[in-house]
């Protein structure tokens, strides 16, 4: 076990280094020596994980998407709404997701496939929009399928704008400013006025969403305790 829990620190290491290697100098230029140097490991142990720098940069798109995910609400638009956030505030906080945003942003990334963190988002924020309209929560004309793809798409401008102009920090604002200019054009007006946009939100869902993970990390490792 203590060897496991060692391998798993070590591949979580690597993947820290890589995420700000690949954010400072971006796919092209980022180099596995310098991987090696940031994570302080041997070259035995990096490529016993990974096996190329593509390797590690699919690693890094692949965690900016894991352990934290937003409960289950009444009402799926706030779902959507507080999934969107908490990606938000991920952005701000989490060198890793960070990462994972700039290269699937990085346009110079010649023959690193990209698509992944897209197609996850929008299929996510698709299964949410279906059962939005199951509820009567959308307007007639919505095409969930569509409109996940303009959710998706509209958010990556609004992050890079964002990025490029103040490094992140009126994220928040710039997001809070989209979905209220976005969610009247899908959303029925009863539903609507019933969201939480608040700019403070994030950190709240944030709050929420690790202190599940951590109750099922702990429930986890009690079953495997008991076996």
């Amino acid at each position: 076990m203590a060897e496991q829990e060692r391998a798993i620190r070590t591949r979580r290491a690597i993947l820290l280094a890589a995420a700000k290697v690949f954010e400072a100098r971006g796919y092209q230029t980022a180099t596995i020596a310098e991987i090696l140097s940031t994570a302080g490991v041997t070259k035995g142990a990096l490529y016993f994980h990974f096996q190329s720098k593509d390797d590690l940069a699919q690693g890094v798109l692949a965690a900016q998407a894991q352990h934290l995910v937003v409960p289950d609400r009444a009402s799926k638009i706030q779902e959507i709404v507080d999934t969107v956030i908490l990606h938000t505030h991920r952005l701000q906080t989490d060198p890793m997701v960070r990462a994972g945003v700039r290269l699937t942003m990085d346009q110079l990334a010649h023959g690193l496939d990209r698509s992944g963190p897209f197609r996850s988002w929008a299929e996510a924020i698709r299964v949410q929009l279906e059962k939005a309209q199951a509820q009567g929560e959308l307007l007639p004309h919505v095409v969930p399928a569509e409109t996940a793809d303009v959710i998706v798409g509209t958010y990556a401008g609004i992050q890079s704008m964002s990025q490029a102009i103040s490094d992140y920090q009126d994220l928040v604002v710039r997001v809070t400013v989209l979905l209220r200019h976005l969610l009247p054009s899908i959303v029925m007006p009863s539903v609507l006025a019933s969201l939480d946009l608040s700019e403070a939100r994030g950190a709240t869902v944030y709050e929420e969403a690790l202190r599940i993970a951590e109750s099922e990390a702990a429930e986890a490792e009690a079953i495997s305790a008991l076996r």
